[in-house]
């Protein structure tokens, strides 16, 4: 039976969804809400690496909508692990007599771009970065090769393995580590510009499987098998998902529910909390399949940025979430709580145990443009208060537990995260009132928070988005 959905793992693909709207109104109206949370037992588990950054194979050329805005990101640049040309990738060997061409647009070729070589001499400058950065590396391979597309517009005939490989013999020749090769972008289901069928797709990643293994006799351990890579269709899914029970380690798909960047209506979208709440729909199917199945594969969302073909400017590269994603990497542990709230719709709810104390960690997100959130929190569990000092417990058992409140006078941590100026098509994001920017050497701000009484409710204001971490309130459901 496979991995509950929400147990998404090391270095997930991610491009971050950012959020957009007019310039906040001074005056906001304050409503009061109320978040509950069950701490008696985690309802899922994350990987320990949940959150990481990937980028494409697109070269500067690539300009949607008037936009160029991968400008020199690209792998033959600065880093490439993966996307949609990954599947015209072809890789230099050691004893190659043909020159390593990189891409160039051709408007009347699938993707719109002729083949584009990986020098080895590149392959061996993004091993040293990524050994720098202690980073784990997943590596998406070219699953189009060999094939021929037909005119109802799939791709036919086995993977022609020898390019992928060549790649991974040199790869490990020099000790270089890969946490997994992935087979593939986006050819599953309808595919994106082809596609393959599951049955193929299954009979190539087994093809991968056994390269994998024989390739890697004698290491430990050996990379993971990832696939397909690309956006969900139920029925293809679980034929592709039935007939790998114990070839592929990891089930990925994308998510770009928002549509194409070019879309006019997509601040609209990324506010709307019913249109946010449609892809939950996949998760449920998903993890169906996956525990009707024999596999014992995981499941991760591989690549997730809301709007596809680059986003849209001054929407999606507006109130970027990276600061967003550190601090939850910072704090938000692996184990995650039942959350409800109640009060308005607007806001988004979600809690974890803490990362850094035996506490726990709740996200809020306001999604309104002129309505303050005071929040207070129940809790339906038992639950104990930590005195750190003296490391003494006191224990609490809430005599309703269905409502049972914070009502001790201890102190929390809060991260208040608003764009510059108030102005969400900023770029520049705010913690507690200060600019969060790196210095000319790069370096990272300090992230510190505010200290406020963890019996006081906790304000989020318009377009919004707090950490609170209480690092005293432990719950069963993170005590063990």
């Amino acid at each position: 039976m496979g991995s509950l959905i929400l147990q998404m793992g090391v270095c997930v693909w991610v491009l971050f969804m950012s959020l957009s709207y007019d310039l906040v109104d001074s005056e906001t109206d304050v409503l009061q809400g109320r978040v509950f949370i069950n701490g008696k037992n985690a309802i899922a588990k994350i990987d320990s690496d949940f959150i990481c950054a990937t980028m494409d194979w697109w070269p500067p050329e690539k300009c949607d909508y008037g936009t160029c805005s991968w400008g020199h990101a690209s792998l033959l640049n600065v880093i490439r692990l993966g996307g949609t040309l990954q599947d015209k990738v072809v890789y230099q060997t050691e004893n190659a007599t043909k020159p390593c061409i990189q891409f160039s647009k051709n408007t009347s070729v699938l993707f719109g771009y002729t083949e584009g070589c990986l020098p080895l001499s590149r392959w061996d400058q993004l091993n040293t970065f990524f050994k720098e950065t202690g980073a784990e590396i997943i590596f998406g391979l070219n699953a189009l090769a060999g094939k021929t597309i037909l005119s109802d517009g799939s791709a036919a005939g086995p993977w022609d393995s020898a390019n992928a490989e060549s790649l991974m013999r040199y790869t490990v020749k020099k000790n270089y580590t890969m946490y997994a090769w992935e087979l593939g972008n986006e050819l599953c289901g309808n595919g994106v510009g082809t596609r393959v069928s599951a049955s193929q797709y299954a009979f190539d990643t087994t093809t991968l499987r056994n390269i994998v293994q024989e390739i890697y006799e004698g290491i430990e351990p050996k990379p993971q098998i990832i696939a397909p890579g690309g956006f969900f269709d139920a029925n293809w899914f679980k034929e592709f998902i039935d007939k790998t029970p114990e070839i592929v380690d990891i089930v990925t798909h994308h998510i770009y529910n928002l549509g194409p960047g070019v879309d006019q209506h997509l601040v609209e979208k990324i506010l709307d909390p019913s249109y946010l709440d449609g892809e939950a729909d996949t998760f449920r199917q998903l993890e169906n399949i996956l525990k009707t199945s024999i596999t014992s594969a995981s499941a991760w969302v591989g690549e997730a940025g809301g709007a596809y073909n680059s986003g849209h400017n001054l929407v999606t590269n507006a109130f970027v979430f990276s600061f967003c994603a550190l601090l939850w990497h910072r704090l938000m542990g692996r184990k995650v709580l039942s959350t409800n709230f109640t009060g308005t719709k607007k806001i988004r709810s979600y809690a974890h145990c803490a990362k850094q104390s035996q506490g726990i960690t709740l996200l809020l997100l306001n999604l309104d443009n002129a309505t303050t959130v005071d929040v207070s929190l129940s809790l339906n569990s038992t639950w104990r208060m930590h005195k750190l000092k003296s490391n003494v417990h006191h224990h609490h058992k809430a005599k309703n537990q269905r409502n049972s409140k914070i009502d001790e006078t201890r102190t929390r941590e809060e991260y208040h995260l608003t764009a510059k100026g108030r102005n969400l098509h900023s770029q520049v994001m705010m913690l507690n009132g200060k600019e969060l920017t790196v210095n000319s050497s790069g370096d990272i701000p300090p992230l510190e928070p505010l200290s406020v009484n963890s019996s006081d409710p906790i304000s989020v204001a318009p377009y919004s988005i707090v950490f609170v971490h209480f690092p005293h309130l432990i719950l069963s459901a993170c005590s063990y």
